[in-house]
């Protein structure tokens, strides 16, 4: 069961990161000098949103996760490697350590940013098989 739930929880963070990247490097790109940086990741939290529940509902679906905890653990392993990624490549790529990072956040788009993390934890709970 654990591989059953690393293999889901890796399908669903590789869906919702690559729909994310698309959307991040358009948000960057377009987005942000029109409307600015805050407007611009708060314009993309919808989308992601709906990117997350079509991707959850999928991968629940596709994978038959049956158990409630084996849902969360497809969240908290999606998380995981979200993290890890971000932590990763974007810190690295930008050449700044984590407090910078989280100092340059800002306030709003930052909080709206941690609850799509946790509802993107959660996401494999909600969606019906």
């Amino acid at each position: 069961m654990v591989r059953e739930i690393l293999g889901a929880g890796a399908l669903y963070f590789a869906l919702v990161f690559g729909a994310g990247f698309v959307v991040g490097f358009v948000r960057v790109l377009w987005l942000v000098p029109l409307v600015g940086e805050r407007a611009a990741e708060l314009l993309e939290a919808p989308l992601m949103l709906a990117v997350t529940i079509v991707a959850a509902r999928w991968v629940v679906r596709r994978r038959a996760v049956p158990t409630t905890t084996s849902r969360l653990g497809v969240g908290l392993v999606a998380l995981g490697l979200m993290l890890v990624v971000e932590l990763t490549f974007v810190l690295g790529l930008r050449g700044m350590t984590l407090r910078e990072y989280l100092a340059g956040r800002d306030a709003v788009a930052g909080t709206v940013y941690v609850t799509m993390l946790v509802i993107f934890v959660l996401m494999p709970l909600v969606v019906r098989r």
